[in-house]
């Protein structure tokens, strides 16, 4: 069999969408606070970094919540071209099933949401201009479960 004439195989590229979210590569620094409390108990650190081949943004990140709960996770974060929709799968210690969220990012605005079991919360944020910060809140999404889906502000300053 002659392999002269073969054709190189092409490889698939990335959606030109997941460009938006470039923005967020890097590590940073996460603090905030529940609603009721006067002062940060929120902390932690999230890290952003694209998988070889650029098709997945990858997030690690670790956060104390109140002193209440540790958590660890893992999110990989993607595009579906026929949706035109960002979606991702967190790992996590405090759940044995992959959560799903979807991802919004518009300029210099991020929403991402959560619709799972009790889980039923929704992130809105604005990056700042420099894009070297973020802030925003997760509420409780209507009828949701307030003490799963605890409202906190919370904001996120680039380290490198």
């Amino acid at each position: 069999m002659s392999h002269e004439n073969a054709q190189p195989m092409e490889m698939p590229k990335p959606d030109p969408a997941l460009k938006r979210l470039d923005v967020l590569v890097g590590s940073w620094t996460i603090k905030g606070r529940t609603l009721d409390s006067k002062e940060d108990n929120i902390k932690g650190n999230a890290v952003f970094e694209w998988l070889p081949g650029g098709f997945f943004l990858q997030q690690r990140i670790e956060l104390d919540f109140a002193g209440m709960i540790k958590i660890h996770s893992l999110e990989l974060i993607g595009y579906d071209p026929e949706t035109k929709a960002f979606s991702s799968n967190v790992y996590s210690d405090v759940s044995p099933a992959p959560l799903p969220y979807k991802w919004e990012l518009q300029d210099d605005t991020l929403t991402i949401s959560v619709s799972y079991d009790l889980m039923d919360a929704t992130f809105k944020g604005k990056i700042s201009k420099d894009g070297n910060s973020f802030s925003g809140g997760w509420r409780p999404n209507p009828g949701a479960d307030e003490t799963v889906n605890v409202p906190y502000d919370v904001g996120a300053t680039r380290v490198k």
